[in-house]
């Protein structure tokens, strides 16, 4: 059974979003999420625990401070510099997106930036020789769910930590691929969305059931989550859907559950994935 869990932040504004940036309206409120990001930090001292934060570099050349005090307690990745879709972009434009997050991010912080995690868990071809080429080491881009219209999923069965070769057979050696969880059987994700949807107990259940199975649940939040949302024209129902306190007391019963709340980076170093055995699951492809 494992005794760990990952709570891992998605560190970008609301107005950074796909839903807000192909909206119809708009909203003249600055920086939201920053107070759900200030949340996150109480919360996660409270509970004593370690997270990782992928931030969008941007964040960084606007509110240094936010991700500096992300930096003092929490594992930095990177979340791209931008957010736009990895796909939408050329090569170059991709290139540039990881380069620029990782040195900007580590200037900022003065810590190594050794993930990623693409927007909407976005990515493309010669993706993780792109990140090796920059210097990442594991990637956090991978969402084993069923193929879910809208969202993502479908292409991927990995569970657990492992080379990224378990995900493409051409990508270097050196990089590892940790996906974040679903629930067993219903495949759909634990957290985003799917938390707000189905309650946290769906949620805490499908830790339970990950846990026994000797696999860390990994969980993903937004700071933008966590606040009140403006009604903006043309943001879908789902994306405001119990957002704000309702994601505050949630998120508190699940830093409440019995599992050590820690990085990825140790979670990583705790299961030492590059040796984890390749299983048909793993392999089975869209």
């Amino acid at each position: 059974m494992s005794e760990y869990a990952a709570l891992t932040i998605d560190v970008e504004l609301f107005s950074q979003t796909p839903a807000y940036r192909a909206a119809s309206g708009s909203t003249d409120r600055e920086g939201i999420g920053l107070d759900g990001l200030a949340f996150l930090r109480d919360a996660l001292q409270a509970a004593n625990a370690t997270a990782t934060c992928f931030v969008v570099s941007e964040i960084a050349d606007t509110y240094p401070e936010a991700v500096r005090s992300l930096a003092a307690d929490h594992e930095i990745g990177s979340h791209t510099h931008t957010h736009r879709l990895l796909t939408d972009l050329e090569p170059a434009e991709r290139y540039a997106e990881l380069r620029r997050s990782k040195e900007r991010l580590e200037t900022t912080t003065g810590t190594t930036v050794e993930g990623f995690r693409a927007p909407a868990f976005d990515f493309g071809p010669e993706h993780f020789h792109a990140l090796s080429a920059v210097g990442y080491t594991y990637d956090a881009s991978v969402v084993a769910s069923r193929r879910i219209p809208g969202f993502y999923g479908g292409e991927y069965r990995l569970q657990h930590p492992a080379p990224a070769t378990h995900v493409d057979p051409t990508a270097p050696d050196g990089v590892t691929a940790i996906p974040t969880s679903v629930m067993p059987g219903l495949r759909l994700p634990l957290t985003g969305f799917w938390l707000r949807l189905f309650g946290v107990r769906y949620t805490i259940l499908g830790m339970r059931l990950l846990a026994r199975r000797g696999i860390a649940p990994v969980l993903y939040v937004h700071p933008w989550e966590f606040v009140d949302l403006p009604a903006v024209e043309g943001v879908p129902r789902r994306v405001t859907f119990r957002t704000g306190a309702w994601m505050r007391r949630a998120l508190e019963r699940i830093l409440a559950q019995p599992y050590a709340f820690t990085s990825l980076r140790r979670i990583l170093e705790a299961t030492d994935a590059r040796t984890a055995p390749t299983t048909a699951a793993d392999n089975e492809a869209r």
